[in-house]
Order: C-alpha cells, then sequence, then structure tokens
C-alpha cells in the first residue's frame, strides 16, 4: 500500500510538471512538440506496480477510472467552452450584419422621404399649389416663396415667424365676399367640385366620393384619406384648396415623430426662440382667415398618430370650441404674436386637418382611438374620367359652409323609422359580436347623414356609409374563422331591416370577411 502512495505521489508530480512544460512549449514554441517523456510513465509503473499488493491493484484501479473521468471532464469542459465561445461570436457577428442592415435601411428610408418630397414638390408645382411660406407671401403680395427668418426687426422675439404673420395681415383684407349666384347648395358645390377637379386638374372622382367628402367635413375636423397609391388619395384635399382658392398647406410626416414637439416645434433655452414649423405657421395664418383652411398631414402613418397627434385628438372632444387651446409656451411676453393668449393658441374653426395613409408594411396601424374620433374615406380604384366643362372655383367664407351643414342637419335628421332598424342592427351587433356603437359613433352619424342627404345621397347610402366604416372596420381585429355564422347572420339581418339592394357597401366588406376566412 505503502509503494502505491509513493508511486502516486512521484506520477503525479511528473505529470503536472509535464503538463505545465507543455503549455510552456506549446505557447512559447508553437513548432515544438508536447514537452516530456511519455515512456517515463510506464516506466515508473513497472517499477513500483510489482510492489503494491491487492490493496494497492484495488486503489490504482480506482484511480485510473478517477484520473480518466477528471481528463474527460476536462475535456469536456474546453469543449463547452470553445463552443460558447463559438455560440457568442456569432451572436455578435449576427448582431453587428443587423445593425448594418438597419443603418442601410434607415439610410434607403431616408432617401425614399427626399424622393417622396421632391416627387410631391413636383405635383404641387403642376398643380399651382404653394407650401405654407408661400401662401404667407403671396397674402403680403409678394411672390419669391422666399424665408425671411433673418428680419432684423424679429431678431429679439421668441415666434418671429408667426410675428411675420401677424405684420403680414395687419392692414390685409381678408374678408370673403361671395356672390349671389356663388350661394349654392351643398349639393350643387359637391357637383361643381368634381367638375372643377376633373377640367382643371385633371382629377376624376365619383358623385359619391364628393358627398363622402362634404359631410364628412361638417362631421368633424379630422378626416383620413386612406387606400392604395395612386387613386387620388393625396390629390384631393390639394384640389379642394384650390377650389376655395386657398391652397392646401402641406405638412410631411416623418418615421421619427414622437411628441408634440414635431408637430409643433419646442421652445430653444440656448436660442431663446420659439423653433416654429410649417404647421404651426399654418394653424396660427388660419386664425386670420375666413376660408376655409386645409392642413394635410400627408403619410400621417409614418409614425404613430396618437403619439404625436394625441393633443389634437383630445381637444377636438370638447364640446365647447372656445376650450380648443394648445399650449406653445409657460409664459407670455410683451412682444409674442397677437393671437397668443397667455401662450396658448386657439385653434380656429375654419381648420380641417386632412391626414392620407397607405396601407402597407412601412406604416403603421391606425388605432381604434383614431379612427373614432375621425372620419375616413378609402379609396380603392382609380378614378374614371366622364365627360366634363371647364368650371371656375368657388371661394366662400367658412361660415358659409357651417351655416348649410347646418341647415342640412336641421332640414334632414334621420327618421325615427331608421333610427328604430338601426337599433335593432346595433342589438344584433353587441349579442353577437360583443361590440357596442359608442356614443361618438352614434353622434357623427346624426351630422354625417343628414349632410350626406343634402349633397343628393340618400339616407340608408349614409348610414351604410358609417356603419361599413365604423363597425364593420373593428372586426378586422376580430378571429373572423370563428364568427363565420354570425356574419352570415349579420347579412341577413341588414337584408331584413332594410331590404336585399341597401347597405352595398357594408355587404361587400361581410363577404370579404367571409372569403378571406373560408
Amino acid at each position: 500500500m505503502t509503494e502505491f502512495f509513493d508511486y502516486l505521489k512521484e506520477m503525479l508530480t511528473a505529470f503536472f510538471r509535464n503538463l505545465g512544460q507543455w503549455f510552456v512549449d506549446r505557447w512559447a514554441y508553437p513548432w515544438f512538440r508536447v514537452g516530456g517523456e511519455f515512456s517515463y510513465y510506464g516506466d515508473l509503473f513497472n517499477q513500483y506496480s510489482p510492489s503494491f499488493g491487492a490493496g494497492g491493484w484495488v486503489m490504482f484501479i480506482v484511480f485510473a477510472i478517477l484520473f480518466i473521468a477528471l481528463l474527460g471532464a476536462l475535456l469536456f469542459l474546453l469543449f463547452w467552452l470553445i463552443r460558447k465561445y463559438v455560440k457568442f461570436y456569432r451572436t455578435q457577428v449576427e448582431k453587428d450584419r443587423l445593425r448594418d442592415e438597419v443603418e442601410k435601411l434607415n439610410i434607403e428610408l431616408y432617401n425614399a422621404i427626399q424622393e417622396k418630397n421632391r416627387v410631391l414638390a413636383l405635383q404641387v408645382g403642376q398643380l399651382g399649389l404653394r407650401k405654407p411660406e408661400d401662401v404667407m407671401n403671396a397674402a403680403a403680395g409678394g411672390g419669391t416663396g422666399e424665408k425671411t427668418d433673418e428680419d432684423p426687426s424679429f431678431a429679439n422675439v421668441r415666434f418671429p415667424r408667426l410675428c411675420q404673420i401677424d405684420r403680414r395681415y395687419a392692414n390685409l383684407d381678408t374678408k370673403v365676399v361671395m356672390k349671389p349666384e356663388d350661394m349654392l347648395s351643398l349639393e350643387d358645390i359637391a357637383k361643381r367640385f368634381r367638375m372643377f377637379a376633373a377640367s382643371q386638374l385633371g382629377l376624376y372622382y365619383t358623385i359619391d366620393t364628393m358627398r363622402v367628402l362634404f359631410a364628412a367635413i361638417g362631421t368633424g375636423h379630422l378626416i383620413i384619406l386612406e387606400g392604395i397609391s395612386g387613386t387620388g388619395k393625396t390629390s384631393l384635399p390639394y384640389a379642394l384648396g384650390r377650389f376655395f382658392k386657398h391652397p392646401a398647406d402641406i405638412c410631411s410626416v416623418q418615421p421619427s415623430w414622437r411628441d408634440r414637439s414635431e408637430l409643433l416645434g419646442y421652445y430653444n433655452d440656448f436660442t431663446k426662440k420659439f423653433t416654429e414649423t410649417d404647421f404651426l405657421r399654418a394653424v396660427y395664418e388660419a386664425t386670420y382667415r375666413q376660408d376655409p383652411t386645409l392642413i394635410v398631414l400627408d403619410e400621417m402613418n409614418l409614425a404613430r398618430i396618437e403619439y404625436y397627434f394625441a393633443e389634437f385628438l383630445s381637444i377636438m372632444e370638447m364640446p365647447n370650441t372656445a376650450e380648443w387651446k394648445i399650449n406653445l409656451i409657460a409664459s407670455s411676453r410683451g412682444d409674442d404674436p397677437k393671437h397668443l393668449e397667455d401662450g396658448k393658441l386657439l385653434i380656429p374653426q375654419n381648420i380641417w386637418f386632412v391626414g392620407t395613409a397607405n396601407n402597407d408594411d412601412s406604416t403603421f396601424t391606425i388605432t381604434d382611438k383614431v379612427y373614432d374620433r375621425a372620419m375616413s374615406l378609402f379609396f380603392s380604384n382609380k378614378g374614371i374620367a366622364f365627360e366634363k366643362e371647364f368650371t371656375e372655383p368657388l371661394p366662400m367664407p367658412a361660415s358659409y359652409l357651417e351655416k348649410l351643414f347646418a341647415d342640412a342637419k336641421a332640414a334632414n335628421p334621420i327618421s325615427s323609422a331608421t333610427l328604430k332598424k338601426f337599433d335593432e342592427l346595433d342589438t344584433f351587433v353587441i349579442k353577437n359580436f360583443h361590440l357596442a356603437f359608442g356614443n361618438r359613433i352614434l353622434k357623427q352619424m346624426h351630422a354625417f347623414v343628414p349632410i350626406y342627404v343634402a349633397c343628393g345621397g340618400t339616407e340608408y347610402d349614409a348610414i351604410d356609409y358609417v356603419f361599413s366604416n365604423k363597425v364593420l372596420k373593428k372586426f378586422e381585429t376580430f378571429n373572423l374563422s370563428f364568427l363565420r355564422n354570425e356574419l352570415v347572420e349579420l347579412d341577413r339581418m341588414i337584408t331584413k331591416l332594410f331590404g336585399k339592394n341597401e347597405f352595398p357597401i357594408s355587404r361587400d366588406k361581410i363577404k370579404f370577411f367571409l372569403k378571406m376566412n373560408a
């Protein structure tokens, strides 16, 4: 037994000495063979093994097993460490590759936005439209379209561009006087605008689109135009601005927009000035004008609407329009713009915000919060040319439009029979789809339907449009494959309540749902 322990001591001493020498030789002299004479281990074993005895041989076997297990564990540990390193290295390489790809995509997105802006500028030039700064210069009698931010007289004011608007409109008469022959009904205005867009701009829209457009304008101050590219949704507000002889203001939404400062600007503590955006200047200029002002948020869902437009969504819900105020700055000064009161700006009622939206993978989904507060128009087909005659624009004050809307609501309220049928439809939807219309949608319907009828449409067609865009649109978030029977019953309920040939828009959408979830 003693001999075995002497063997074990000398063997381990030699092994670890030679192992250390191997590492030295391995890293210091890579071209050398592993140090140490392996024959030495055999000689050592032959020297001591005859004196092991029975107990020594048992201990030798146990030691051999443990020693081999230790070597196996060391080799496994080395393998595991190498594997972890390789995996970590691959992960880092993949991260670097993805980071490079994201940077390339950001560059491509930036270039695409710049290209879009250049194309938009060409379209604006072809339509004869101007950007906000051009509109202000035109109102002042100029036409250069150049910015005058460096005017020395505004060097020390916090809102130089808004103060320029004050100066331009100080002695300018913005009153819009209508000729008696131009005081048309809503139906005639819709027809005239359709003919104007076709004859002067080469834009063709259906009469139903015109009715929906003016009914939407009379229902709320936020309108969303969505659909596939090339259907004329972006050109529609431009054409309407031309029709009213007050060009629409263009504000291109950027993917980086995260809060209201991107839309309204912000106070710069370093320069002691407010960074004014085109959007803010357009809103402020509208406080001086009487005609309708259209502010276009081009491709508004490139960023999340409920982030940068949240304040406006909340303000426009207030029933008292005198409370439609946005906070721009905490304190007021004597040289601030005239229409700023205690650092707040009142949103005038002659403004309509028109957002265009593409439905593709490059944009964000428009949430129910936004849809519920807006009136939306969907463009699915390109305009079809029709016979036209040259038609002049029709300048008018926004108050005249508001009067027509008010008269339409008084003259064409939804009939009690239709409301009863609609209540039955509401009950069916709540029971089978657990979805209620909500007071906001009912309020919008009571405004939309009378104006749509005043534009020459029918009551059922107007309700069909509201039901399709305000209720059935929410079905897109459901798992409709489990609601096929309920959708079929909904189609039957519409037939039962309104007739077989009514509600074509809603029926087409129900058929689409059934087809997509067949």
